[in-house]
């Protein structure tokens, strides 16, 4: 029954590490004064009448710091992406030549470094709720062995082993988030 337990752990150690790549993936959108083209990820363009990612219909570089260039690969879609990156929520001004877009990223201001601070802890705190989700559920599924015959210690012991984890991942979310929010606010 000792392997029932091992089996709960190690999915809960998968599921937890998911939460914190998803939290990565978070603070990869969230842009930090510099021009990256991750910033435009989970950005949807029609194509053929389905949402498609701009990345599968154009190619998005950063020619410099400030600047973020969309290439389409159908000269068609240049209006189309216009009108997906103005709708966005990214707050960018598109210059479209004919050829190709050009996103200028401008400066950050205080204030909106103290805003895009919040949205990072926001997400941490997403992902640490997550985190803790699992714990709980894993917790409940070993506590559950009791009935079939496992020794209370057998399950207390896995209750810490999910405690370990648990502070292991959280603590990875808060190193990633101080490390984000360092980078928000170097000027």
């Amino acid at each position: 029954m000792v392997e029932e337990i091992e089996l709960y752990l190690d999915e809960a150690k998968t599921l937890m590490h998911h939460s914190v790549e998803h939290v990565q993936q978070e603070f990869r959108k969230i842009r930090a004064g510099k021009a990256s083209p991750n910033m435009l990820d989970g950005l949807m363009v029609p194509y053929y009448g389905n949402p498609t990612p701009i990345n599968q219909v154009a190619s998005v570089t950063t020619p410099d710091a400030r600047t973020i260039m969309v290439k389409p690969w159908e000269k068609n879609l240049l209006g189309e992406l216009e009108r997906a990156i103005i709708n966005s929520d990214l707050g960018l001004n598109p210059q479209n030549d004919g050829e190709v877009i050009r996103l200028n990223i401008p400066p950050l201001t205080e204030e909106r470094r103290v805003q895009l601070v919040k949205q990072a802890k926001h997400e941490a705190e997403t992902g640490k709720v997550s985190v803790r989700n699992v714990r709980k559920d894993t917790k409940d599924h070993i506590h559950g062995l009791l009935k079939d015959h496992v020794s209370e210690d057998e399950v207390k012991r896995g209750e810490d082993k999910v405690q370990e984890l648990t502070d292991q991942f959280t603590n990875q979310i808060d190193d990633l988030f101080q490390a984000k929010e360092k980078e928000i606010m170097t000027v």
